[in-house]
């Protein structure tokens, strides 16, 4: 029996988190998933492992593993009392009386401005910090940790989907900026009202005079690592450039790398005896060698798909089927972002059939609205997928449920989808 390509992806998909319920560790249901799709587009088992002998061949895949590796140490250091106390006085010190409610949504949302892979587990810890009360949840706290982190990427030229994206829709850069900012305002807004403001009373934290010298003069201390990486991801892979030729992505990854390093030997010192020790025991968790494993298997899983072919297909397929174009608009970039999981999944999949769609005369789609449309539903399939990578290593750091999670997600979501639409419809309206 022929299947359409786009049900191949969806029951391979769905397989995959069947897999996941049963207690199959994700890095594992991620490959078998991925050696699944291969399969069933027809490459044979010859090219099934070659497939799987590029995916594993990637730098990008053993760059990620080291990087998650130090950031799991970065994540210990930042949970020890005497830095926790720290960052606890640091938020109180930033001023009024729900200080600590703004200090939960401006750290990752800073940390959120560095396009860096796995970021989510940079500002975890600092959440955490922040989240001590027992009476919030875990899935609360990723959901926070992991919502405020991505509020940026509808329009911050630094990171690689906007790069992409207007390499597929040509525009000036002023022109995107003002179509997606709104988009970006919405998810902060809805983070706001769905995630923080149901608990502003419990976060409510006094600030007092007698701790902040303390921050004033030991809180470099603690953060100086994350500067560190986050200026080497900032301005390293330029220079980087000039000695390695290798694609902007991976030296991004080396950059990070050796930020990471450096900022490890500060705080191995900082440790005090035995930090060795710590820091081989930090790898020897299960917890750690767990997501290790997964961010393994969703790059092998990526590989996999672009390599299938099946998701251009599908996109055809969708576009060939008679469904209204408006839906389509919508739908094959949340599929392109819900399977993938990465922003550059949906544009770099799904956008060159949209503006073969609206610039074609055929259709009365216009490329601004179509973009922005667009953009917004495959950025809300990703943020709803269970591979993105920022949402298994926050799952995993602080120990949430998924279906919890989504409770959380969900209609953080809408917000900008709404105002997407909303936009869209008046975009419309003036032939944009």
């Amino acid at each position: 029996m022929d299947i359409d390509p786009l049900y191949k992806i969806l029951l391979v998909f769905c397989a995959m988190l069947l897999l996941i319920r049963l207690k199959i560790p994700m890095g594992w249901a991620m490959v078998a998933g991925g050696v699944a799709l291969a399969q069933w587009a027809g490459r044979g088992w010859a090219l099934t492992w070659a497939d799987l002998q590029v995916a594993l061949a990637d730098p990008a895949l053993w760059l990620l593993i080291v990087i998650m590796a130090l950031i799991f140490e970065y994540g210990r250091y930042l949970s020890e009392e005497r830095n926790a106390q720290l960052i606890l006085r640091a938020a109180s010190a930033w001023g009024g009386r729900h200080s600590r409610a703004v200090s939960l949504m401006a750290l990752p949302a800073v940390i959120g401005l560095i396009p860096m892979p796995g970021g989510a587990l940079f500002s975890a810890p600092l959440v955490a910090q922040l989240t001590r009360d027992p009476g919030l949840s875990a899935s609360w706290k990723s959901a926070v940790n992991y919502w405020f982190r991505h509020v940026w990427e509808y329009w911050w030229p630094v990171y690689p989907v906007v790069i992409v994206t207007l390499s597929i829709f040509p525009m000036p850069l002023s022109l995107f900026i003002a179509m997606q900012l709104p988009l970006s305002i919405a998810a902060a807004v809805g983070g706001y009202f769905c995630l923080v403001r149901p608990h502003i009373q419990r976060l409510s934290l006094v600030a007092t005079g007698e701790e902040e010298p303390a921050v004033n003069a030991k809180g470099g201390r603690v953060f100086w690592p994350l500067w560190l990486v986050i200026g080497a991801t900032l301005l390293l892979p330029p220079v980087l450039g000039l000695v390695m030729d290798v694609p902007l992505s991976v030296r991004r990854l080396v950059a990070m790398c050796l930020g990471l390093g450096v900022g490890l030997i500060g705080i191995l010192r900082d440790s005090g005896p035995h930090a060795f020790r710590k820091f081989a025991r930090q790898l020897r968790d299960p917890k750690a060698f767990n997501l290790i494993g997964t961010v393994a298997g969703v790059m092998v899983f990526k590989t996999m798909l672009e390599r299938s072919s099946l998701l251009p297909a599908a996109g055809e397929q969708l576009i060939d089927s008679g469904v209204p174009l408006i839906l389509v608009v919508a739908l094959l970039p949340f599929i392109a972002g819900l399977v993938t999981g990465i922003a550059i999944g949906f544009a770099g999949i799904a956008f060159p059939l949209l503006i073969g769609l609206a610039t074609s005369g055929a259709t009365e789609l216009a490329p601004v609205s179509t973009l922005m449309l667009g953009f917004a539903f495959g950025y809300a399939g990703m943020m709803c997928s269970p591979i993105h990578l920022c949402l298994v290593l926050t799952r995993g750091y602080f120990g949430s449920s998924l279906g919890a999670l989504y409770r959380y997600l969900l209609p953080c979501v809408l917000f900008p989808l709404v105002t997407a639409v909303i936009l869209y419809g008046a975009l419309t309206r003036f032939g944009w």
